[in-house]
Order: C-alpha cells, then sequence, then structure tokens
C-alpha cells in the first residue's frame, strides 16, 4: 500500500507540474531572460524544498529573496512566504502579505490560492467569514460555510439549504452536504434526514444516504433502517443496503439477505455480506435456500468474501450439476494455494465426466502445472487425458515443459 500511495503521488505531482509548471519551479524562461530565469528555477526549488523540510524560517527567507530578485517568481514568493508566516504563527503578517499580493498582482494565477489561504488565516483567528463576503467563488464559498457551520451553524444551515435546493451544481451541492454531514448538531441532522428521505430529489437522496452510512453512528444505523422499511423504491433500498455494508452494520444486512421479499434486493443483500467477509452467514444460508438463483448469489458472495472452505465444502456436496461446477470454477479463481489439493482430490473421487471437466477448467484457471501433470499421468481415459494436456500446454509453467520434453523424448 506504501509504494501504491508513494506511486499516486508522483503521478499526482507531474500532473500538477505539467498544468501549472511555476508552482513546481519548472517555468520556462520568459523573451530574453534566459540565464536570470534558469537561476530563479534553482531559486524557487531550493526554497520549496525548505518548505517540504518544514525549515519554515529559512524557507521564508528565502522566498523573500526570490520575490526581491526574480521578477517572474514574485507573486508566487508573497504567497509561499505568507503560508511559512503562518506555520510560524505569524497570522497578522501572513495576511498582510497575502493582502501584497492582491493589491500588487492583479492577475496572478496565485489569487485564488491566496484567497483560500486568507480564509483560512482569518478563520483561525476566530473572525466570522461569510459567504457572502468570498465573491462568487463557489469552493470558497463551501469553505467559508463550513467555518461558519462550526461557530454559527444557526446561520449556516439556511444557506447550506439553500444552495441544496437551489440551482448549484451536483458537485457543490455533494460539498454542501457533506459539510452538513460533519456536524451533529440537531438542526444538521434534522436536515440531513429530510435529504435522505427524497425531500430534494433522487440524485442528492442517495447521496445524503451514502454520507450517512459514512459517518456511522447507531442513530445513523437506525435512521438508514426506518427509511429502508419506509421506501418503495428498489434504487433507495440497494443504496442502503450498500450504506449497511460502509457502516458495518452486519445483523440488518443479514436480515436483509434471509428475510427480504424482493429477488433483486435479496441478491444485494448477499452480494454485500459477501464484500464484508461474513462467511458463516452465508454459508449458513446455502443449504436451506430453495432458490436456484438465490444460490448462486451466495456462491459469488463466498468467493468474494474468500470462503475456499465454504466453497470446497458445497463443491463436495453439492447435488445440482450446474451449482456444482460453479462452486469449482469459483475456487478456480481462489488460488492453487487454497483449493488446489482440494480439487485434484474431488477429480479423483468423481466419476462424473462434467465435474472432472469442470476442476480441469478450475486447475487451468489457477495455472496449476503440477496439478494437471499429475492427472495427465494417471488418467486412463484418453479424452480426459488429451483435456488434461491440452489445458496442461497453455499454462507456461515449468511442470509443463518438463513434462512435455519427457513425452517428446520418448
Amino acid at each position: 500500500m506504501k509504494k501504491q500511495a508513494i506511486q499516486l503521488v508522483l503521478v499526482f505531482a507531474l500532473t500538477a507540474a505539467a498544468v501549472h509548471p511555476q508552482a513546481f519551479g519548472f517555468a520556462e524562461p520568459a523573451a530574453g531572460e534566459g540565464a536570470a530565469a534558469t537561476q530563479s528555477d534553482v531559486a524557487y526549488q531550493k526554497a520549496m524544498s525548505l518548505l517540504d523540510q518544514s525549515r519554515w524560517e529559512a524557507a521564508l527567507k528565502q522566498f523573500q529573496e526570490l520575490g526581491a530578485r526574480y521578477r517572474d517568481k514574485a507573486d508566487a514568493a508573497l504567497y509561499w512566504e505568507a503560508y511559512a508566516q503562518n506555520k510560524l504563527g505569524q497570522v497578522s503578517t501572513a495576511l498582510q502579505t497575502l493582502a501584497r499580493l492582491k493589491a500588487n498582482y492583479r492577475s496572478s494565477r496565485w489569487l485564488n490560492d491566496a484567497q483560500a489561504l486568507e480564509l483560512e488565516l482569518r478563520q483561525q483567528t476566530g473572525q466570522k467569514v461569510t459567504p457572502e463576503s468570498v465573491g462568487g467563488d463557489e469552493d470558497l464559498k463551501l469553505m467559508a460555510l463550513n467555518g461558519l457551520m462550526s461557530s454559527d451553524p444557526a446561520r449556516a444551515l439556511p444557506i447550506l439549504e439553500k444552495t441544496l435546493q437551489g440551482g448549484a451544481s451536483l458537485k457543490v451541492k455533494e460539498r454542501a452536504l457533506f459539510i452538513l454531514c460533519q456536524h451533529d448538531s440537531p438542526a444538521a441532522r434534522s436536515a440531513v434526514e429530510r435529504l435522505a428521505r427524497g425531500s430534494s430529489g433522487p440524485e442528492l437522496q442517495k447521496r445524503a444516504l451514502r454520507n450517512i452510512a459514512l459517518f456511522g453512528s447507531a442513530h445513523n444505523h437506525q435512521l438508514l433502517s426506518e427509511i429502508y422499511g419506509s421506501s418503495n423504491s428498489v434504487e433507495v433500498k440497494r443504496e442502503i443496503l450498500r450504506g449497511f455494508m460502509v457502516s458495518g452494520d452486519r445483523a440488518r444486512l443479514a436480515s436483509a439477505a434471509k428475510g427480504e421479499k424482493s429477488p433483486e434486493l435479496r441478491k444485494e443483500a448477499i452480494k454485500q455480506l459477501g464484500v464484508m467477509g461474513d462467511r458463516d452467514t452465508l454459508f449458513e444460508m446455502y443449504a436451506p435456500e430453495s432458490d436456484r438463483e438465490v444460490k448462486e448469489q451466495i456462491l459469488q458472495g463466498l468467493f468474494i468474501g474468500g470462503a475456499a472452505d465454504k466453497l470446497i465444502e458445497v463443491a463436495r456436496t453439492e447435488h445440482d450439476p450446474e451449482l456444482q461446477k460453479k462452486a469449482i470454477n469459483d475456487l478456480g479463481l481462489t488460488g492453487a494455494a487454497r483449493s488446489g489439493e482440494a480439487l485434484v482430490a474431488m477429480y479423483n473421487a468423481s466419476s462424473d465426466r462434467g465435474v472432472k471437466g469442470a476442476v480441469l477448467n478450475a486447475l487451468f484457471l489457477q495455472n496449476n502445472g503440477k496439478a494437471l501433470v499429475e492427472i495427465a499421468r494417471r488418467e486412463t481415459n484418453q479424452e480426459l487425458k488429451k483435456e488434461a494436456i491440452q489445458k496442461l500446454s497453455l499454462t507456461h509453467t515449468k511442470e509443463g515443459a518438463d513434462f512435455f520434453s519427457e513425452l517428446l523424448n520418448k
């Protein structure tokens, strides 16, 4: 996971550098500046490196020198000066630096960043920054609303609800909803509950349900359960079943998997139990279940949950040939280490041509050359022997190569 995280950070950094090269010290020299522009890039990179090391005083000094010496970096230098000053606890000075940036560089691409930083600083000092005071920038308005929600929820709540009910984009509404869900005041909970019950349309209702599940609590679990019981919408109920999985509400999910009248919703609940890894509940449900499609979904849930031992048991005892083959096929996808030996044992114990063929295919899916060689050596049925050898030829394993060399040298 750490390696993947590092790779993602590198991809983001390279992408950002391509879009805004100046922010990463890769600005191209302006006409006629030549070596001076190159020197400014080096100085910028040095200052950014100091920021990365959290050496705030050294970075502040470097950016001050950078802004005074190189005009192509002056606006960026002012922004990062303010950033470093804030880190040093010099909030008042940082606000003055940002004011200089806005006054002297009215077309700078750093103005939006500066306004966002200013908003953050003012909120740190306890100032009540209103959404009306930040202009038309939706991102800044939402930041202001978040701060206002913490300090004066009675004032912020009507603005958030107006945003959610108005003509703002779905993206803005989603963020406004997220702000509401983070605040556990009775008024905020009531507003979210109205959205979750469908007061502002189906799209926002789904997103409200997702947020309720994400911020899981006993109250939220109960709310989801109440909405599930009162709703006639399959889409809403499916969203709530997924919410039960997200919030870890295993009991309600299992109850829906066992008692839901709608086959579609029942299968969704079973699927989510698999995602949660509730192998025992799924396996307990399998034997008494009479609906074949539901049984298939339970097998899929066991596979998703990584229950190789349960799938082995089903594959050994199931009398329905199609269900048995599905269990065997799923075992092929669990890996040789977990089910290879059991598959070979099943092959040897069965006299059913269909079962044997399913096992050979499962071993192929595992790239299990060793098991296929073992079967090919012992099998007396020429048709099955040829099938085992044909599957083996597709595995590209050392065991297969050795076996074919042996055949050719006879």
